[in-house]
């Protein structure tokens, strides 16, 4: 037996148990995200400097963009894999389409996001990032994604980060 299916196994035992436990799959695989991108913005509005706003407003959508948009997107093109609920024949917590299941679209975006953050802010986002974990747990506990799925999609969140990261501030420095 794999790893992969050891781990969703743990996870995904979890799901069905009591319906608080189910609320909280479905609130942190489904409904986190629109706090969480809620929360981003209010960051960037607090932020005093439109300089440094637009920075971070920049760093935040091309990390989005580059991992989400572009890069989960072709592997996903090339390589198709079966989301759990499909392969194993059950019924998820939540309902989901039969797209292809690696990279998480979702843990790409939102380790981007999360990751982003705490590079102009360490505090908030640690916090950002432990609601990418949360999420991507959930997804996994919900039957909607293997563990494998979410660990590749946070890489490619973060790797995403650190190049946009990179990219914009050689970009900056030739000023």
């Amino acid at each position: 037996m794999s790893y992969d299916l050891v781990i969703f196994n743990f996870f995904h035992s979890f799901a069905g148990q009591s319906m608080s436990m189910d609320w909280l799959i479905v609130f942190f695989g489904k409904y986190l995200a629109y706090i969480l991108i809620l929360g981003a913005l209010v960051l960037l509005w607090q932020e005093k400097s439109w300089r440094h706003r637009v920075y971070k407003f920049a760093l935040l959508a091309l990390a989005i963009l580059v991992s989400r948009g572009i890069i989960a997107e072709a592997i996903q093109f090339f390589f198709f894999r079966a989301r759990p609920f499909v392969q194993l024949d059950l019924t998820p917590i939540f309902n989901h389409g039969n797209v292809a299941s690696f990279p998480s679209g979702h843990a790409s975006l939102f380790f981007a996001l999360a990751f982003a953050i705490f590079l102009f802010n360490k505090k908030v986002g640690s916090l950002f990032l432990l609601g990418a974990v949360l999420m991507g747990i959930a997804r996994v506990a919900a039957g909607v994604h293997w563990p494998l799925d979410i660990l590749a999609g946070a890489l490619v969140g973060v790797l995403s980060a650190l190049v946009v990261n990179w990219a914009l501030a050689k970009g900056s420095s030739k000023e």
